[in-house]
């Protein structure tokens, strides 16, 4: 993981044309929410980058941005040194070889009239990774790659058991020997058991072929078990990046600090929630400076005024707070949260 990034995101803006109150209606005047807003991140080569936050927080817009399955607003992102951001679908085609997804749903994303065989030979031949008469020899060994025996390339989708499902959008995403993979939500509706192989799965990958990923996800152990860094998302703001092991351990953003809270990993906050107040709201806050102003228990009135910056906070962990080093505020406010609680009979 040395060198320069293979995908360098910088300031990047998504936004979404929306309607808003009958004001709005009546005078055809547009208007827009912004669900990625002036996002920069670096996924290095070889590495496992993990996004987490709320839903609605940005991050399988931030994915698909990447991928572009939507159209940037304003922004650049650089595929191993070249702009992507607003180059046409015919200069497209080159990288989609490149850069692939994997869905939440793996059901949803595979053609149910189509055989496992067809869904993985397809790539091979619209891209002619492998001659024609390889095509069998190439779409069994990805099979085994993944886990699954030659004999499933003969059965539909609805033969298959999610487990199943998911490991042939992986192997179908494999057949092109990208570079980058992204995958979104890729294990949030799979059984416990097949959840931990899947990911163990994606980890051997990752070893073999030294390819980058961006894993989306909500489930904070996931990310914890497979990312080497993990970003955290709050309605289009990147608020914290760091080394996955070190956010967990002490994690700086009030807004980390609360989501680690709800699995029991801050101690510090474990028995009252910071969440309690209002959430920002896209539609009617687009002045609000930081996103996580109404909810933070340490705010200043510059918060209100201005997003704060991300800050350097250590080797590869920065944050975008303008409080942070005040982590005592946190742990004051909770305890006289705590004292208030319990005068007024609360356990």
């Amino acid at each position: 993981m040395t060198g320069a990034p293979l995908v360098d995101i910088l300031n990047l803006v998504v936004r979404f044309r929306t309607r808003r109150g009958l004001d709005a209606a009546l005078s055809r005047t547009p208007t827009f929410v912004t669900a990625v807003d002036d996002v920069s991140l670096a996924i290095k080569r070889g590495e496992i980058l993990g996004l987490v936050g709320e839903s609605g927080s940005g991050k399988t817009t931030l994915g698909k941005a990447i991928l572009r399955l939507v159209e940037p607003s304003s922004g650049e992102i650089r595929f191993d040194g070249e702009n992507i951001a607003h180059l046409s679908e015919r200069r497209l085609r080159p990288l989609r070889r490149k850069v692939q997804t994997i869905f939440q749903d793996p059901l949803s994303s595979l053609n149910p009239r189509h055989r496992v065989s067809d869904a993985l030979a397809t790539p091979l031949r619209l891209h002619r990774v492998v001659e024609s008469a390889q095509v069998d020899q190439k779409v069994d060994s990805v099979l085994e790659r993944v886990g699954l025996s030659p004999v499933f390339r003969d059965r539909y989708p609805h033969e298959l058991s999610g487990g199943q499902l998911q490991r042939v959008a992986i192997g179908r995403a494999l057949t092109l020997n990208p570079d980058f993979l992204i995958a979104d939500e890729a294990v949030s509706k799979l059984d416990v058991s097949v959840r931990a192989q899947i990911l163990n799965l994606f980890k051997d990958i990752q070893e073999s072929t030294g390819m980058s990923m961006l894993f989306i996800t909500h489930d904070l152990h996931v990310a914890r078990y497979l990312c080497t860094r993990i970003g955290v998302m709050y309605f289009g703001k990147l608020v914290e990046v760091g080394p996955t092991e070190e956010l967990f351990r002490q994690p700086l953003h009030p807004y980390t600090r609360a989501l680690l809270a709800t699995i029991g990993e801050d101690a510090a906050q474990a028995s009252q929630p910071l969440l309690a107040e209002e959430a920002f709201n896209p539609t009617e806050d687009d002045r609000i400076g930081c996103r996580f102003y109404k909810r933070c228990p340490i705010h200043q009135p510059r918060c209100a005024e201005c997003h704060p910056p991300f800050d350097a906070a250590g080797p590869g962990h920065q944050v975008a707070c303008y409080e942070w080093k005040d982590t005592a505020k946190i742990s004051k406010h909770r305890a006289a949260r705590v004292t208030a609680d319990r005068r007024v009979g609360h356990p």
